[in-house]
């Protein structure tokens, strides 16, 4: 558990700080004169913008629940509630936190690509969608597993021949 929550909490952590810097260096660039973003009026930008902020909030929700689990007393009661309800938290917001920032990527692309090369944004999009889905094929077992042990049936609650728990 600890060895996950450190390689998550640096995964999370480069995102946040890619998501971070993504936001200041904002696409198409600045307005000289007003200080105002070049495509602020575009929805593209809008979304931009909106997939950027999530991406960031959500990458530092999984580190701050993966920080909470490295800095655990790793009492005998932490294990069967609370580490593995962080666990669940962190990894689900970090999958949400790599679409995200796949999304931003891909609106980027699109921003910079729909005047000149409008049929390139549907492939990158495509492609950019493959590391979620293996990260979501990787780890989605851990968090069935670790959901069905800590809120599914005990090892008492199993039930006997004729249909009945014991």
């Amino acid at each position: 558990m600890k060895e996950t929550a450190t390689s998550c909490t640096v995964v999370a952590a480069l995102i946040a700080t890619i998501m971070f810097s993504a936001l200041f260096t904002l696409p198409g660039g600045f307005d000289q004169y007003t200080g105002l973003p070049l495509f602020l009026h575009r929805s593209s930008f809008i979304a931009y913008i909106v997939s950027d902020a999530v991406s960031l909030f959500s990458s530092t929700s999984s580190m701050l629940m993966f920080l909470g689990m490295l800095t655990s007393r790793y009492r005998e009661e932490d294990f069967l509630r609370s580490l593995p309800m962080k666990l669940i938290i962190g990894l689900s917001t970090l999958f949400f936190s790599m679409a995200t920032m796949m999304m931003t990527f891909g609106v980027a692309l699109m921003i910079f690509l729909k005047e000149r090369f409008d049929w390139v944004s549907f492939p990158i999009m495509l492609l950019a969608s493959v590391p979620v889905t293996l990260f979501a094929l990787l780890q989605f077992p851990l968090l069935v597993d670790i959901f069905l042990s800590t809120y599914g049936p005990g090892i008492f609650d199993k039930p006997n021949k004729r249909g009945r728990f014991l």
